[in-house]
């Protein structure tokens, strides 16, 4: 029996409902480990999933008896059909926060059932992770060490950001990742002011901070990581501070996150931190991640969770001065019942390239 459904089922009948529609592929991973276009339905008679013939025959091959998952071919259905799924339920959950107006008004047409909303109960679900979801988060993040190790000897000045980009992707797909997590980020001199810069045709040059944010996937899970790089032998007295700032405020977090704690108890130090320096907050101070890049938790002052052992998380402090640069340091991590293991392990200093 699939646990994951068996758990969801549970979760269902508390909210009173009789069927849920699945359309997140993401929440479909999770719960099946399947890769294809489709929708889940959990009914009361069977588990079904609805795909194309593309998918149909790689889906079958996929799926064992312990699952209990029928597949049918969305060609092959009439209306009638797709009514006889939920023929016996008064409520259906579906995926409010994924699904929009449009395919919400196609399910009412469809399946002629009360729709509820279900309020991310799979996404709540996920927020704590089995021991081969983080196996496969190591793994990611084993690489994206890999990579920044490689990427510290190999730039230089004179390149662009968009080929050193270009490299890290190279160096992570050749080195046991199956994609990246996210669009890279190298953001060179002034660029690094901004959070998500996009990599650009600018030449790196010497003196530049050079701002790194990336990471890879392992059998669909995220590595997320951010370091800096300056180019040049002697740092000005400005960037050393602001890097020294935002290194304490990661050390901070790092050692008061551990479980059960409160996240709103620990940032609002940094917060208070931040006000004192005048320097601005531009994002929360982490994340929770997984098969998505950006997963809940997230460590922020409106947050009231209280963290649980082996939810994985970024710590990502940054600063950042406009027009002229920004640092922002961040690892992937794992709450324990005695603490916080860092998952990304490479040294938090600026490197220096001559």
């Amino acid at each position: 029996m699939n646990a994951k459904i068996q758990f969801l089922k549970n979760q269902m009948k508390i909210l009173n409902l009789q069927g849920m529609i699945i359309s997140n592929p993401v929440n479909i991973r999770y719960l099946t480990g399947l890769v294809a276009e489709g929708t889940l339905l959990i009914a009361p008679k069977e588990n079904v999933f609805l795909t194309d013939s593309r998918y149909l025959e790689a889906v079958n091959s996929y799926l064992t008896i312990d699952q209990e998952i029928v597949t049918y071919d969305i060609k092959n259905l009439t209306i009638d059909d797709y009514i006889t799924f939920f023929e016996e339920c008064e409520n259906v959950g579906f995926e409010e926060k994924y699904v929009t107006y449009e395919l919400y008004k196609i399910y009412l047409q469809t399946y002629k059932v009360n729709l509820v909303e279900t309020d991310g109960i799979i996404e709540k679900y996920r927020e704590v992770k089995e021991d081969a979801e983080i196996e496969n988060i190591r793994k990611a993040c084993f690489i994206t060490d890999k990579c920044f190790d490689h990427i510290k000897e190999y730039i230089k000045v004179g390149m662009t950001e968009k080929e050193v980009a270009f490299e890290i992707e190279k160096f992570m797909r050749t080195n046991g990742a199956e994609e990246l997590a996210f669009d890279t980020i190298v953001a060179s001199g002034s660029n690094s002011s901004m959070p998500h810069a996009v990599p650009t045709d600018k030449k790196i040059e010497q003196n530049d901070v050079v701002q790194f944010d990336f990471g890879c996937k392992v059998n669909g899970y995220c590595s997320d990581f951010s370091r800096v790089i300056f180019m040049g032998n002697d740092i000005p007295d400005e960037v050393q501070k602001i890097h020294k700032f935002v290194l304490n405020e990661y050390e901070f977090i790092i050692r008061n996150l551990i479980e059960n704690v409160s996240v709103k108890k620990i940032l609002k130090k940094c917060e208070q931190d931040y006000k004192d320096n005048e320097y601005e907050l531009l994002h929360s101070f982490g994340h929770s991640l997984g098969l998505d890049i950006h997963e809940e938790p997230i460590l922020s002052l409106k947050s009231d969770l209280k963290l649980k052992n082996n939810m994985l998380l970024t710590v990502e402090p940054g600063v950042y001065i406009p027009g002229k640069f920004g640092i922002r340091l961040e690892d992937t991590v794992l709450i324990t019942r005695s603490g916080c293991n860092t998952l990304t392990k490479s040294p938090l200093t600026i490197f220096k390239t001559i």
